[in-house]
């Protein structure tokens, strides 16, 4: 039985619906109505019934599914061929703090939030509000918004930490925020960025040299995906191609 306050994914092949359960509620979708005490009842790998008679699959959603299918997008996401490598970058693990700044709609956040549970915490800092509640209902729905605190502030403005074990930065112009980025780091600490053009790399970089931090690297990661038909495999014919340069650099 599926415990109350677990996110499932009710999939028929084609339609996915992600959902929060909770006793006593009724989801509805175009194919009619089904409570969640029904989804509990049945299980992972189990099929259950519309109102109207329409069958979805009960499975249990990984943070991708809930990632690419399930948040909503009120900006421009970092995607998991971007997140998973910032994560093993920064060697994010269990007990870290870790500084965030552009959440956006916390789909970075949440892959960082899973990494430092169930003892670490991702501290956000967000300059636009109206992103804010957006992301936390995002990372309601993959269950981990008790590690991340979003606080409304701008880096222009000096930061009360200085404890970060490890920062991933997305905003437009973080060189001219390098001072307090670099204060709340600790020394030696990781940090990324991720920036869409070139010129911003190279402002970037020419602040990061004047900072003091080493060890920097730019990497640009292309994903392709292949239709999975075994008589003629072949390339699909869109992909997710260049979405931003990662830069990286420790705290020197």
């Amino acid at each position: 039985m599926i415990k109350e306050g677990e996110t499932v994914q009710l999939t028929d092949g084609r339609n996915r619906f992600f959902i929060r359960l909770k006793k006593g509620e009724v989801f509805g979708t175009h194919r009619g109505n089904i409570s969640h005490d029904r989804i509990m009842e049945a299980g992972y790998g189990e099929q259950v019934e519309t109102h109207t008679g329409h069958r979805f699959t009960v499975v249990k959603p990984t943070l991708h599914d809930i990632i690419m299918h399930g948040i909503k997008r009120k900006t421009q996401i970092i995607y998991p061929k971007d997140s998973g490598y910032i994560t093993l970058k920064l060697g994010l693990t269990g007990g870290m703090k870790v500084l965030e700044s552009g959440v956006g709609s916390g789909a970075l956040t949440i892959v960082m939030a899973n990494a430092v549970k169930p003892d670490g915490k991702i501290y956000c800092y967000e300059k636009e509000e109206k992103y804010i509640q957006n992301a936390y209902n995002n990372l309601s729905l993959a269950g981990l918004e008790s590690y991340v605190e979003i606080k409304h502030q701008s880096l222009e403005e000096p930061l009360p930490e200085n404890f970060f074990d490890a920062g991933f930065i997305d905003v437009r112009e973080p060189w001219l925020y390098i001072k307090n980025i670099k204060k709340s780091l600790k020394k030696g600490a990781p940090v990324g960025f991720l920036l869409p053009t070139t010129n911003q790399v190279s402002n970037l970089l020419q602040a990061l040299k004047e900072n003091a931090f080493i060890n920097t690297e730019v990497v640009e990661l292309l994903e392709r995906h292949y239709k999975p038909v075994p008589d003629r495999l072949r390339p699909e014919d869109r992909m997710v191609a260049h979405t931003g340069y990662l830069i990286f650099a420790r705290n020197g």
